[in-house]
């Protein structure tokens, strides 16, 4: 195995365009809603290869334990060399919760773009059961580790859209 990166992306790593970041958000947002048409919570989630293009792996939530990140970067551990996936890019709908940014972080998936942020979904989940959302920031968790995990968002063209799927799916009346 490869050893981790201590300091961060390099400085001949490509960064995805605006144009390419919102394009994988709505490929994300698109495996959570067919997460909500299994009967799972609206979260989605992929792993893009270096190039900024490919499509490695995509991920709905799963369940309130195996959430959509932390399962997609337990996948990604298991398939790719870490020194491979420092230059990956995990794409989610919603700011990683404090597990699945540490996986990711122990998984070396060396950059996050999200669409809304942690924060927003608490404003819209209120104090739903089904998501006892925590209020620390993927950033929070990153600054406070030995590895300069880069984090992009919330994304604004697709923020919205977003929290549309959530307010629907959250402010919904529970099943008998």
């Amino acid at each position: 195995m490869a050893e981790f990166p201590a300091l961060g992306p390099s400085s001949s790593r490509n960064g995805p365009t605006r144009e390419q970041m919102v394009r994988h958000l709505r490929r994300a947002q698109e495996i959570a809603v067919r997460a909500v048409s299994m009967g799972r919570h609206p979260f989605g989630a992929i792993l893009v290869g270096p190039d900024q293009e490919t499509v490695l792996l995509e991920q709905g939530n799963v369940s309130t334990v195996n959430h959509a990140e932390a399962v997609l970067a337990r996948t990604a551990d298991m398939n790719f060399t870490s020194g491979y996936l420092w230059d990956c890019t995990l794409y989610t709908t919603v700011e990683p919760c404090a597990m699945c940014a540490a996986t990711q972080y122990w998984a070396n998936i060396g950059r996050l773009v999200y669409g809304l942020d942690e924060r927003r979904l608490l404003a819209l989940t209120g104090d739903h059961a089904e998501n006892p959302t925590m209020d620390v920031p993927a950033r929070y968790i990153y600054t406070h580790s030995q590895k300069a995990i880069e984090v992009i968002g919330p994304i604004p063209e697709v923020e919205e859209e977003i929290a549309e799927l959530h307010r629907a799916y959250w402010q919904r009346s529970p099943e008998l």
